[in-house]
């Protein structure tokens, strides 16, 4: 077994490993951002209220599930003709409080306001519309994004997708979807992301493009 190798200049964790470093500041944070280099496999995170650093290296098949549900979204919002911009990989900071790193991120009703903008800053940009997590060996809880503040935020894990809307100072769990209200995104998403490991990626995307032009009819 590969042990987690942090120096001052290499951060090495094999596939599927998490790292917490606790009582860390917001500095240790920073420089871990700085050290970790060209390795963007790596997702760092900082908490403030629990004062930890959690550095997760996502197995291949955590990125194969993100990739689709980002696929599975897209196609939600051209059936609906909305206009979006995506990001991953993204590290969104809130000075002093918390730094994350979704797995993939939306900017739907405020996408005019960062257009063009090569980088983001929170502390003048408005945060995503929509933040979507992938959890196989770390687990993503509402409140890592509670500074951070994004509209709506969704959580797969073990087949089922976790719906959490900000309310202005915290996120309240829901059955619907603010951005896809007239879908059971709860009920279709795991659906199609199990489909394609059976028939693949493309093609369980295609089917749920079908499925959507049939609903409109």
């Amino acid at each position: 077994m590969t042990l987690p190798t942090i120096t001052q200049n290499i951060i090495d964790l094999a596939p599927g490993d998490e790292l917490i470093l606790r009582f860390r500041t917001w500095d240790d944070y920073e420089n871990l951002l700085i050290r970790r280099q060209d390795n963007a496999g790596l997702k760092i995170k900082y908490n403030s209220a629990t004062q930890e650093i959690r550095i997760m290296s996502p197995l291949p098949s955590h990125g194969k599930n993100a990739d689709m549900l980002a696929d599975l979204v897209k196609a939600l919002l051209k059936n609906q003709g909305k206009d979006w911009e995506a990001f991953t990989p993204i590290t969104l900071k809130r000075i002093n409080q918390q730094g994350v790193e979704p797995d993939y991120c939306f900017y739907l009703q405020n996408r005019h306001l960062i257009l063009g903008k090569e980088r983001l800053d929170l502390e003048i940009d408005p945060p995503p519309d929509l933040v979507i997590e992938v959890d196989l060996t770390s687990t993503t809880k509402a409140t890592d994004y509670q500074a951070i503040a994004p509209k709506e935020l969704w959580i797969y894990r073990q087949s089922n997708l976790s719906i959490y809307q900000f309310d202005g100072q915290n996120y309240q769990e829901s059955d619907i979807s603010y951005h896809f209200p007239d879908f059971d995104v709860q009920g279709l998403i795991p659906h199609y992301i199990e489909l394609g490991w059976q028939v693949g990626s493309s093609v369980a995307v295609r089917e749920f493009e079908t499925f959507l032009r049939e609903a409109r009819k």
